[in-house]
């Protein structure tokens, strides 16, 4: 099957015209999360490209997959990922990309538990909403956040990125696989609307996705466990022909069998630097 139909999330601005917000946390309560926009239900095809992998690249699409098989297979304490994980992937972004630093600057583990309420970031399950995890200003704040002042301020005036290494853990991600939309077929000016996301101690900002009936969505059925996607959440460059973002989100796939193991994922997000 080389396409299937999905019912994607997308984002429509707050009616009142305030600026959007989202809360990072589910109320314990009522197991939802904070925020004054709206959602809206789209039905779309998504591509298989599974041995078409080449045709899309972080600078033509904003996605790239690999395959390469992680030395790390537990992804069950943090401590053990950072210290085993990140510098495996720091190796397999440079590889790719030929960047001249890596910084990597955290990681979030979802695992899909139907039921279960996301209080805190142990917690974190497959987000069905399209989306674009950084805005310019949030980009560079992250530069900021997590390098000395002086560093930071040099490499933000040279060519940086965030990408995000995207992988599934334990077992193929067949139960809500990740679709990713084809930079060429979306409209930064028309598409996207900076979004306010309020964490405990402070404030990011992402970017909420309206729908566009030209946007293309691909999707790598079965990815496993050696197999990675390279997410582009940012970049920096100036030339027009080079893709900035991609907008992804988890979908339900109807051609998935019944039973298939719930999806379990990582992701790690990476600041990327070139001289």
């Amino acid at each position: 099957m080389s396409t299937v139909s999905a019912e994607l999330v997308y984002f429509t601005p707050p009616p009142d015209g305030s600026r959007p917000f989202s809360s990072i946390n589910a109320d314990s309560k009522t197991g939802q999360r904070a925020r004054n926009w709206e959602q809206e239900l789209h039905i779309v095809e998504i591509e298989n490209i599974r041995g078409k992998e080449s045709y899309y690249t972080l600078d033509t699409a904003g996605f790239q997959y690999a395959t390469k098989p992680s030395k790390h297979r537990a992804f069950i304490n943090d401590e053990e990922i950072r210290a085993e994980y990140y510098p495996e992937s720091a190796e397999l972004i440079r590889g790719i990309t030929g960047a001249s630093k890596i910084v990597l600057f955290d990681h979030t583990v979802r695992r899909h538990r139907p039921g279960d309420v996301e209080t805190d970031e142990t917690k974190r399950q497959p987000v069905n909403l399209v989306h674009v995890d950084q805005t310019p200003e949030s980009a560079t704040a992250r530069v900021h956040r997590h390098l000395p002042v002086g560093e930071a301020e040099k490499l933000v005036k040279k060519r940086f990125q965030i990408i995000n290494l995207w992988r599934p853990i334990s077992h193929p991600a067949i139960d809500q696989p990740l679709a990713l939309c084809d930079y060429r077929t979306v409209d930064e000016k028309k598409d996207l609307v900076p979004v306010t996301l309020v964490y405990p101690d402070r404030e990011g900002e992402t970017f909420g996705v309206k729908f566009n009936s030209a946007h293309r969505w691909k999707y790598e059925r079965g990815m496993t466990v050696e197999e990675v996607v390279l997410i582009k959440c940012y970049d920096s460059a100036e030339d027009d022909n080079i893709a900035k973002f991609t907008p992804h989100t988890g979908f339900k796939d109807s051609s998935a069998p019944e039973g298939a193991p719930l999806r379990e994922s990582i992701e790690l997000r990476a600041l990327v630097f070139y001289e």
